[in-house]
């Protein structure tokens, strides 16, 4: 272990990095349920896009953990599914299109070999290595506040509102109550110190749900997506359905190709800005930059994820992508690639064992997402918020597009353009990195084609 995952220098070990893999595999293992559920609306097969989930984070996160020794766990991305279903899939479903999940499927393929070179010619490294400091902090803030907001809305603490948008939900429901006991229960055992104290809180908000299920104060109720909280075995196999196995169509793409060029550079430009921001966030919590704020071995991380890409999309699933819950991991001490292999472990047996792993429910991850967004947030206390504007204001609109916008790649989106301007028009221009120009002119493409539809 210390030979393959250098544990001492690290500061770490095996205890430790196990710990924390556990810790992010019940902090993403939700996206097993999710994901089928989503990608069934395209027309897949759920049990099919299970095993396929699963398949794939096991053998992304292996690349994380031997390619760059880092611990981020990766599976088939939140926000990404969502656009391959209802934005790809059922508009083309509508059109008489037979196979739209095929040809959305043909896309995530095409993005993840233009990843690949990518990622070879360094492009996305340079890029997470020269965003300046300020954004790069912002960035980490603004992470912390978007998983604190997903892990709100897991508990029915923040729900939607038609007049703000946004208010708190039912302060009587077990779902809210039991999240806030989850948080002061992890909040205790990190004053004293407990090791894991986030997995546990994660286990205790479980245990305590089922406790009200039998209880009768926690209704089960499918219609209003409350389900069971005990895992059922029932009409349960131990063998995974196959995956759907290299079902592409490139037939599409000869008579569309500005159609398909779109879907393609939509998932692209996600895909990338979601794992700069990502493993800048991871990183930086997890003391991993080096002096000059650069991410060691981004090439690598980097190239892992585009490789998960491609095998999600062979298997037959939406862009698998780094997971911003990995922070859960490395707020538990993950520093390593032991970290990635002990959460790659547990999704393999999550496709045998799929009941017990589906059974943990969203509010049981809350109050670890609002704890771990509690850590992340501490960036701001290194950010500058006096000197040079563009540092200034591009940082703070890092922080407050993603949660304000759910998404992490409007933050560094809206945050480098308002960088960029503000260098320029301030006679800064010549501190403008060529990639950050590069970026800019992405950012800018982008914004035109959400213009024009």
């Amino acid at each position: 272990m210390e030979k393959l995952f250098k544990l001492k220098e690290h500061g770490t070990d095996v205890k430790t990095e196990i710990i924390a893999g556990i810790t992010t595999f019940l902090a993403m293992v939700y996206i097993l349920a999710v994901n089928p559920s989503i990608l069934s609306a395209a027309g897949m097969a759920k049990d099919a896009v299970f095993t396929a989930t699963a398949v794939s984070a096991v053998l992304a996160t292996l690349c994380m953990a031997f390619f760059a020794n880092y611990p981020v766990a990766l599976a088939s991305g939140m926000g990404l599914n969502a656009y391959f279903a209802y934005s790809v899939c059922l508009p083309m479903a509508e059109a008489g299109v037979t196979n739209p999940w095929q040809i959305a499927l043909t896309a995530v393929l095409v993005e993840g070999i233009i990843f690949i070179i990518l990622s070879l010619f360094k492009f996305r490294e340079t890029l997470v290595n020269k965003v300046p400091a300020n954004l790069k902090l912002g960035i980490t803030a603004g992470i912390g506040l978007f998983i604190t907001f997903v892990g709100l809305q897991g508990a029915g603490v923040a729900v939607g509102e038609a007049s703000t948008l946004v208010t708190i939900g039912n302060v009587t429901s077990p779902e809210f109550i039991l999240s806030v006991v989850g948080l002061i229960l992890i909040g205790i055992m990190h004053h004293y110190k407990v090791p894991g104290a986030i997995l546990w809180g994660i286990l205790a908000t479980w245990v305590l749900g089922m406790i009200a299920e039998l209880c009768g104060w926690y209704v089960v109720d499918v219609e209003k997506e409350a389900y069971s909280l005990f895992p059922s075995f029932k009409d349960f196999s131990f063998i995974p359905a196959a995956p759907n196995f290299f079902s592409f169509d490139f037939s599409y793409v000869t008579n569309h190709v500005l159609e398909f060029a779109v879907i393609v550079f939509s998932f692209l430009f996600v895909d990338l800005f979601d794992t700069v921001g990502t493993l800048i966030g991871v990183a930086d919590k997890g003391n991993l930059l080096d002096k000059d704020g650069n991410l060691p071995k981004a090439g690598c991380a980097l190239l892992a994820d585009a490789v998960g890409t491609v095998v999600g999309a062979c298997l037959g699933t939406s862009t698998v992508t780094s997971y911003v819950e990995s922070s859960a991991g490395v707020a538990q001490g993950g520093r390593t690639g032991l970290t990635a292999v002990t959460t790659a472990v547990l999704f393999a047996i999550a496709l045998f064992l799929s009941p017990i792993f589906l059974a943990i429910p969203g509010f049981a991850t809350t109050p670890a997402l609002v704890f771990v967004g509690l850590l992340m947030m501490s960036s701001v206390k290194k950010m500058s918020f006096e000197g040079d504007i563009a540092d200034v204001i591009g940082g703070f609109v890092a922080i407050f597009m993603m949660p304000f916008t759910y998404s992490i790649a409007n933050g560094i989106m809206y945050g480098i353009i308002t960088w960029v301007l503000l260098k320029v028009f301030t006679g800064k221009v010549k501190e403008v990195h060529p990639i950050m120009w590069v970026s800019f002119g992405l950012f800018v493409l982008r914004m035109i084609t959400l213009a024009i539809g």
